[in-house]
């Protein structure tokens, strides 16, 4: 098929581009412009696009999703144990008060200590909990 000439103007950082591009790839300029143009005009292009972006939309949806349930289950084991202890734990008599409080201070900071090395361990109650029911499921 015999194709047709055509000329256009480049402002020269484009041409400079073009040329480099083709000779790294060992190609005409017009090869590569050409094909860079068909590209541009092709409608498929602008579908796959449109695919790629739906995919990764579609994709951090699910993420979005799956954190939304870890928060809800988060905060609903939060909420249920702080009910269990207020209904639990017998208030404590005014003479014993400045004991208790040298006592919580100790275990709450043994409780941020536990928790820094869960962390950066990456276990996490939530992942253990997730496994035991996956184990239990009958398949």
């Amino acid at each position: 098929m015999k194709k047709i000439q055509l000329s256009v103007y480049l402002d020269p950082q484009t041409f400079r581009t073009l040329d480099v591009f083709a000779e790294r790839r060992g190609q005409p300029k017009s090869l590569v412009a050409e094909a860079a143009i068909a590209s541009f005009l092709s409608p498929d292009d602008s579908d796959r696009r449109e695919a790629v972006v739906a995919k990764r939309l579609d994709r951090i949806a699910r993420l979005l999703e799956r954190l939304e349930r870890n928060d809800t289950i988060m905060l609903e084991t939060l909420a249920l144990f702080i009910r269990f202890w207020l209904t639990s734990v017998p208030a404590l008599p005014e003479q014993s008060s400045p004991a208790a409080r040298a006592k919580g201070a100790e275990r709450y900071d043994r409780f941020i200590e536990a928790l820094g090395r869960r962390l950066s361990s990456g276990s996490t109650v939530l992942k253990e909990v997730s496994f035991d029911l996956n184990a239990e499921i009958p398949e």
